[in-house]
């Protein structure tokens, strides 16, 4: 059973800022003071420090969190499989997703692998990529599917399936006839996912590599829901880089058309990601091979 002060100490790591971390746990800060002081003692390393006003983990202090999230994590799905195996209660699973790994790919396998598992409660988050990385160090969530960039060498990581990411304008606009490189297309509006979005990483990564942001085209417009941009597409507001999978239907339909570029070809590996060293990996390794 995990120590009460673990608790404390996977709280401050959140929040980073040990009034916010004692407001949450409703204890005093001087509680939280002692409760950090006690871990420090006992591996005999600070945990924390402050640069300036801005409280920050120390090298120690990052390993002790990454190991103390695991069992954490660990500790809560095993509390729930005893309470399972006691009450014939349903296991509890919680899966992230990210907007076209969950729409696009894995929501289909994934329903017909929870029908053959009446046992399972699932519960389904979405998010960015960024987002979801966070409910999963705060054991929130239990694994994800993500499309974004992040460190392969933090997580267990799977590849569920490469996608290709194209760029999509209406089917009436005059990019559709001819090739084009990259370059070609500054002059134009492009309509772009928020910040955190893993589709909007992953294009600015292959701009990177060119030399170029999305600050050299012509207008850029934010805009956070898939649908939409595809709508405005569409419409002839803008162009779009989008993954394949997410465009297909529109593709099929005629509403979209890929703008074919030279030289520029975009593909990214969608990802299921799980928290290393988990005792449960078996069961996240079940659920990857079942959907995959």
């Amino acid at each position: 059973m995990q120590d009460f002060r673990v608790e404390t100490f996977l709280t401050v790591c959140r929040t980073m800022n040990y009034t916010r971390a004692a407001k949450a746990l409703n204890i005093t800060q001087p509680a939280v003071s002692q409760h950090i002081a006690h871990l420090e003692k006992a591996y005999g390393a600070r945990l924390f420090d402050y640069r300036g006003k801005r409280l920050t983990l120390t090298e120690a202090g990052e390993l002790v969190r990454s190991t103390l999230s695991i069992m954490d994590h660990d500790e809560r799905l095993l509390r729930e499989r005893v309470a399972a195996a006691v009450s014939g209660a349903r296991i509890d699973m919680s899966v992230g997703m990210t907007l076209t790994a969950g729409e696009y790919l894995v929501a289909a396998p994934l329903a017909d692998y929870l029908a053959k598992r009446p046992d399972i409660r699932a519960t389904v988050r979405s998010g960015g990529t960024r987002e979801l990385l966070a409910l999963l160090e705060a054991g929130e969530i239990d694994c994800a599917f993500v499309e974004g960039m992040f460190d392969r060498s933090a997580y267990e990581c799977d590849v569920y399936q490469r996608e290709r990411l194209v760029c999509v304008c209406a089917a009436e606009h005059v990019l559709t006839c001819g090739a084009y490189c990259i370059e070609d297309l500054l002059s134009e509006h492009l309509l772009v996912r928020e910040p955190g979005s893993g589709t909007r990483a992953v294009l600015e990564h292959a701009l990177a590599a060119r030399n170029l942001s999305l600050e050299g085209f012509r207008q850029t417009s934010m805009v956070e829901s898939l649908d939409v941009i595809k709508i405005f597409a569409a419409r002839g507001l803008g162009i779009a880089f989008l993954y394949e999978a997410a465009v297909a239907r529109e593709l099929e339909a005629g509403s979209l058309r890929v703008v074919p570029l030279e030289g520029f070809r975009v593909e990214h590996d969608i990802s299921f990601i799980r928290l290393k060293n988990s005792a449960f990996e078996a069961e996240f390794r079940r659920l990857f091979d079942e959907v995959r």
